[in-house]
């Protein structure tokens, strides 16, 4: 995922550690491919996010039957679960927030008492109630099977779009997001990454729309004669349940080359294919560094704004942010992101998420090297740079030893921003690269990922295989400072700082405007990250007319790239400039992604006399159209509690 919504950070900051029990044994995954990924019993590897018990009975398998109710915003039908039980197992826990459940079976027929328990004391109201099953008379351990039938509205996971809130505005449109704990709102399971599961799914939803999720399609939709079609996909790859996602809308396809694509609604579908068209290069490349793409296809969606990240890394279909469409691939670094989770989050996978930089951590650093190998040195040099910016940013806002700066976390400290799991995560790899050399290196993280396929992994777990795989000696691991990075907060004094020289003529730009205001002639020629240390570098206290001359000269309102225009409104909010008031308003009612709208609302909030009434308004009449990330995101801003 390209990014963390404020709810994910929270989420990351209360992750705990207990103890666990031996677990059930493996068995074959459905299509014999892969195993079935271990539960693991370390106490670092138990997940305080879910009530499941996996040691006593877990989920190994998902098949769902459901309908897609546009009317009533509700899914509902069928959840089948493949269980493997310890011996004398006589119940299994699932998560469950807010399904309306109607009956429970064996794989016979026979009803299943259950019972919806209270939540725990003390935990976030994401994670739910337990639904605990008695699993009836069946002796000994081994494979059983559950049927749910149930329903699920008001999911938080789920956003139903009218069709206002799309490009076409004749039909309406669905998407998912699961991260990180938001399935168990519409799909009863174990919502836990460690817990991986294969599924199926049969989905039912009214012409003309299209479904997509992340598994293979089978087989072309079945017309079904009631107005309505069937779409079947399977995911016989062990995942985490967080990665099972849908989407359904007016969508048309396009290949972008022989093992890629793109979804989107049609009006979208040329712009985005066009933005999207170096896909299967990127493929490629990633590849050639970290061995092979293990999914099969790699197809996108392209979604409605309203969609709270930059990009999911769904596999077999990776959910984007329109946001990101600028017209000229700038923007591809969110791209080479979602692809490189195929291998660092979706293939390995943190098994709890107080370790969430193992996915996001891992990836930036990955994407960076699919960046260079497509794009060149210098645009991977100052996205680097960027980054190491972030970091920067961070440790002086909240202090350089300050706990939720350690990039494992044990739940006692604060997670203190998105730039510790990703660039602080990126900037330990880059730095580890740059002491043992690339080669090394690269052939360490091939490794990790080719003995890890399809398993859960902890901060410890990483730790150790590089002590046994890549360090060379006592003397060398002193020098690599894995532990200080891995286990302490703030940044380790041996960090690969960035080159200078990425970013020389635009900082001597920035010294210069600075100065005496002189505003910058090659503009037009910089590349976007360029422009994005600019804006970001600039003195931050700017008068209404400084900012009308620095917007006539650069065009910083009629920019077709939201990444140059969320730092020009930002600025320009930031100093009650009047107007950029109306583009902010109608930014914010058209854009759901959460890197751009809190922040823009927290810019506001902090000016109380002029700003927050702004917001306020504002948010009065966009927050419906927000997905429930975005909306926790804002709500916490404003003060709001409900």
């Amino acid at each position: 995922m390209r990014r963390l919504a404020a709810t994910l950070a929270a989420l990351l900051a209360t992750t705990a550690c207990t103890t666990m029990e031996t677990p059930p044994m493996a068995q074959q995954s459905r299509a014999g491919e892969a195993m079935v990924s271990p539960i693991l019993t370390t106490p670092e590897a138990v997940d305080s996010q879910t009530y499941a018990r996996p040691q006593v009975a877990r989920v190994t398998h998902v098949a769902l039957d459901l309908d897609l109710d546009f009317e009533a915003q509700m899914v509902g039908g069928t959840a089948v679960l493949d269980i493997m039980a310890a011996p004398g197992a006589e119940e299994i826990v699932l998560d469950d927030k807010g399904l309306t459940i109607a009956r429970i079976t064996d794989g016979q027929g026979r009803a299943l008492a259950y019972d919806v328990g209270q939540p725990r004391a003390g935990a976030s109201e994401d994670m739910g109630a337990p639904l605990t099953i008695r699993l009836g008379s069946a002796p000994g351990s081994g494979p059983r099977q559950i049927r749910i039938e149930y329903a699920a509205s008001d999911a938080a996971a789920l956003q139903w779009l009218n069709p206002e809130q799309t490009a076409g505005g004749e039909h309406p449109f669905l998407f998912s997001q699961g991260q990180a704990i938001l399935n168990r709102t519409w799909i009863p399971t174990q919502d836990s990454p460690g817990i991986r599961q294969t599924w199926e799914a049969r989905i039912t939803a009214p012409k003309p729309l299209d479904v997509v999720m992340s598994g293979v399609q089978q087989g072309e939709a079945e017309d079904l004669g009631n107005g309505r079609r069937a779409f079947r996909f399977e995911m016989d790859k062990p995942v985490p349940p967080y990665l099972i996602a849908i989407a359904a809308g007016d969508i048309d396809f396009q290949a972008l080359g022989p093992r890629t694509g793109v979804w989107a609604e049609p009006s979208v579908l040329p712009r985005a294919a066009q933005e999207v068209g170096d896909t299967e290069a990127m493929v490629t490349a990633a590849e050639a560094l970290y061995g092979p793409y293990r999914w099969g296809r790699y197809d996108m969606i392209v979604l409605p704004p309203a969609f709270p990240y930059g990009g999911m890394e769904n596999p077999v279909m990776t959910f984007l942010t329109p946001t990101f469409i600028a017209g000229d691939r700038s923007n591809n670094g969110l791209v080479a992101h979602e692809l490189a989770h195929s291998w660092s989050g979706n293939l390995v996978t943190n098994a709890v998420w107080g370790d969430g930089w193992l996915n996001e951590g891992v990836t930036s650093y990955f994407e960076n090297r699919i960046v260079e190998a497509v794009y060149g040195k210098k645009r991977a040099e100052q996205e680097a740079s960027l980054a190491f910016a972030n970091i920067q940013e961070t440790l002086e806002e909240v202090g350089r030893d300050a706990p939720g700066t350690a990039l494992h976390n044990d739940g006692e400290g604060e997670l203190v921003g998105s730039a510790i799991a990703y660039d602080k995560g990126h900037y330990f790899l880059r730095t580890v690269e740059s002491m043992v050399g690339r080669e090394r290196f690269d052939a360490w993280l091939r490794q990790w990922f080719d003995n890890h396929a399809f398993q859960p992994a902890t901060s410890r777990m990483l730790y150790d295989d590089m002590m046994a795989n890549l360090v060379r000696s006592p003397a060398e691991a002193e020098r690599l400072m894995l532990r200080e990075w891995i286990f302490e907060p703030g940044l380790p004094s041996n960090v690969k700082r960035p080159d200078p020289a990425a970013f020389a003529e635009v900082d001597a730009a920035v010294t210069a405007y600075a100065g005496g205001g002189t505003i910058p002639t090659g503009w037009r020629g910089w590349t976007s990250a360029e422009r994005q240390r600019f804006l970001d570098n600039i003195p931050k206290q700017r008068t209404a007319a400084q900012l009308a001359a620095l917007d006539d000269a650069l065009g910083l309102s009629r920019t077709g790239n939201n990444e140059e225009l969320f730092l020009w409104l930002e600025l320009a909010l930031a100093n009650r400039y009047e107007p950029a008031v109306r583009q902010a308003e109608t930014f914010l009612a058209n854009v759901g992604r959460g890197k751009f709208v809190r922040p823009l609302f927290a810019v506001l909030a902090k000016d109380e006399a002029w700003g927050l009434p702004i917001a306020r308004r504002i948010y009065a009449d966009t927050r419906p159209t927000y997905h429930a990330v975005t909306q926790a995101g804002v709500d916490r801003v404003l003060g709001r509690n409900d």
